[in-house]
Parts: structure tokens; sequence; C-alpha cells
């Protein structure tokens, strides 16, 4: 039987980008869902979307598998990246799209420059 890591660790190992969020991607369910996966689709980036809110067994599974108390969570080639205020500052900061590049992630770059200048 397949426990709710094991499901975990499958996602974020068989796809590049991944975002545990409350909500979809398209209709978000919370505030810091809703930015992070608006920071992904306006810059472009291709990502499987997990809606904790669907699995009660995915939700606390998420936290457990990454040692991290809320949600949404990134991944990045199996890699945790973190939550909203990270990858907020990560966006900013240009680390995003420094990750995005190393990582061989297509995503595009004049918007990511649009939501620095945005914030500046």
């Amino acid at each position: 039987m397949t426990t709710a890591v094991d499901q975990i660790r499958d996602t974020v190992t068989t796809n590049d980008v991944v975002l545990y969020m409350k909500g979809t991607k398209m209709m978000p369910q919370c505030g810091f869902s809703s930015r992070v996966a608006g920071v992904l689709n306006f810059m472009g980036v291709d990502y499987v979307d997990v809606n904790v809110l669907a699995d009660a067994d995915i939700r606390q599974g998420i936290k457990d598998f990454s040692e991290w108390p809320t949600i949404p969570q990134l991944y990045v080639k199996g890699e945790f990246v973190g939550g909203c205020d990270i990858v907020t500052e990560m966006t900013l900061s240009g680390e995003l799209d420094q990750l995005f590049e190393a990582k061989g992630i297509t995503y595009n770059k004049d918007a990511a420059d649009q939501i620095r200048a945005a914030n500046a």
C-alpha cells in the first residue's frame, strides 16, 4: 500500500516543478497559495499543482515530508525550495531565476524582471 509520503516523493521526483497548495493553479484557495501560483503562472513556469485541500493525508504528509509546517510548498527537481515568503524573496532578489537556470527550468525572464520592477 502506498503512503502519502510515498506519493509525495514520487510526485516531486517525477516532475520538474511541483507546488503543493490550497486549491489549484487556476483557482487558489488562500492568499499565500495564490501569490506563489501567481508568480509561477506569470513567469510561464510549467508546474504540477497538488491541491492539499482535496486529501487530508497529502495535506499532513507534505508537512511531514518536508519538515515544514505551512503550505504552499514549492519543489524544483525534487528539492524543497520553500513557502510563500521564501519564494517571494527569491523572486524579488533574482535567486528564483538563478535556481530555474541552474536546474534547466524554462521560464520567462522578462516576466520575472517585470515582477521585480513592479515591486522596486
